[in-house]
């Protein structure tokens, strides 16, 4: 499958400490998952392709996948003018990538300072540079006594967490002897305390604003959307977008009002509901809300989906409906708070029992088959153990797994796909 690829100066865009690896010490490797996104405006049109590309956002009959290219590109030409248009109005890119190195260089700074322990971090990106080939193949060339798997998605989703480790465990497999000797994988932080915590602490800030407002004050969660067919097949995802909103709300003051909305449907199918835009209409002109917080949930860092979507889309569907008072809280970032309970989440995932990509979703309801190799039958079961610095990490045999394609996110672009194709066909998609 044709990919996009160009060289990539990795430092150049990415802030990040200067490592000075002692080693004398163990070096303890932390992968960084994410969705990605363009920096510049001529990296839209790539980036959609790889997009729509990826056999499991769209999954043709085996007769069709040659066309698959000519799809991906087809759509990711019609669709680019858009987004463009979209990253322009942000300042012409997307800072997600800039935000996850300056979250890695604060979780590595953290881990050091509180733990001792020596560690570094890439990021890979599911669908734009850097990609997850590219991240893990670095680590390994740093020799990293072992490797921690953190998704930058707090709450678990076949579209999100679930894709991107997919693609690390075919990286994985690929590298074979030459992976990291121990690595485990987290699956989702949705209730963590110091998760919690930080995102109360925001909502507060901004509900503290509303003081000498009049009227009650609410908050409403905005968590991206999802096919309510990926809820019925088993995707967690809801009932732990569900959790954190329970969790989070406990540490609000009493008198405030909580609310939950999906953004970011697309396409004819049913989603997650009720969906933001809706709420806020129902909010402002039924309910008469005048003061409202709103919550970018399933979000640790700005991208354009809180700049160009929240701030700009749905602030005016906000003050459309009589909303006069409209806060967004803003997003994790670097937060100390968040920060220093993903540094306290890779010791625990290196204290505890390890949590392997494929274990890491089967834990979540994601169908996966798992063929273990074993070399010699005296191995079965053993876990060779590595001192971190007084932390202990233990790793299985290794896994040579294989994931279900159908549990990727066919069903969110597949209605793209019936967006920019509405009532025209397939065939004319190659002008005839």
């Amino acid at each position: 499958m044709e990919t996009y690829t160009t060289s990539f100066n990795r430092s150049a865009r990415v802030p990040r400490r200067s490592a000075h690896r002692d080693p004398s010490r163990p070096l303890v490797g932390i992968l960084l998952l994410n969705l990605g996104g363009p920096t510049t405006t001529e990296e839209v049109e790539p980036f959609l392709y790889n997009l729509f590309a990826d056999p499991d956002i769209i999954r043709l009959p085996p007769a069709l996948n040659p066309l698959q290219p000519a799809i991906a590109g087809f759509i990711s030409r019609t669709r680019a003018p858009k987004s463009i248009s979209a990253y322009e109005s942000i300042g012409g890119g997307s800072p997600i990538l800039e935000w996850t190195g300056r979250q890695g260089d604060a979780i590595v700074a953290d881990l050091e300072a509180r733990y001792g322990i020596q560690a570094d971090w890439r990021v890979g990106m599911r669908y734009w540079k850097p990609y997850t080939a590219d991240a893990l193949g670095e680590l390994v060339e740093e020799a990293c006594d072992c490797l921690v798997v953190l998704p930058l998605y707090p709450q678990f989703s076949i579209s999100t967490s679930g894709s991107s480790l997919r693609v690390l465990r075919d990286e994985l497999a690929t590298l074979g002897a030459a992976a990291p000797v121990v690595h485990t994988a987290v699956a989702s932080y949705h209730t963590r305390p110091g998760y919690v915590a930080a995102q109360g602490e925001l909502i507060r800030e901004q509900l503290a604003s509303f003081a000498e407002a009049d009227g009650k004050r609410h908050v409403l969660f905005s968590a991206h959307g999802v096919p309510a067919s990926y809820i019925a097949a088993g995707d967690p995802y809801q009932q732990q977008i569900r959790e954190c909103v329970d969790a989070i709300s406990a540490t609000l003051p009493e008198d405030v009002t909580v609310h939950l909305s999906y953004q970011s449907r697309v396409g004819p199918i049913e989603w997650l509901r009720p969906y933001t835009d809706d709420k806020l209409r129902e909010l402002g002109e039924e309910v008469g809300v005048r003061n409202l917080v709103v919550v970018p949930i399933s979000f640790v860092s700005e991208h354009i989906e809180t700049l160009e979507e929240m701030d700009m889309e749905y602030k005016e569907v906000a003050e459309e409906a009589g909303i006069d008072n409209w806060r967004r809280c803003p997003a994790l970032n670097t937060n100390p708070i968040f920060i220093s309970d993903m540094a306290d989440l890779v010791v625990e995932s290196l204290s505890g029992p390890i949590q392997s990509v494929s274990e890491a979703c089967i834990a979540n309801n994601v169908d996966v088959e798992v063929a273990i190799e074993v070399e010699g039958a005296e191995g079965l079961g053993r876990r060779p153990e590595v001192d971190i610095g007084g932390v202990v990490g233990m790793n299985g045999a290794r896994e040579a797994e294989m994931l279900n394609g159908q549990f990727a996110i066919a069903g969110v672009v597949g209605t793209v796909l019936w967006e920019v194709l509405s009532g025209k066909g397939l065939l004319h998609l190659f002008g005839l």
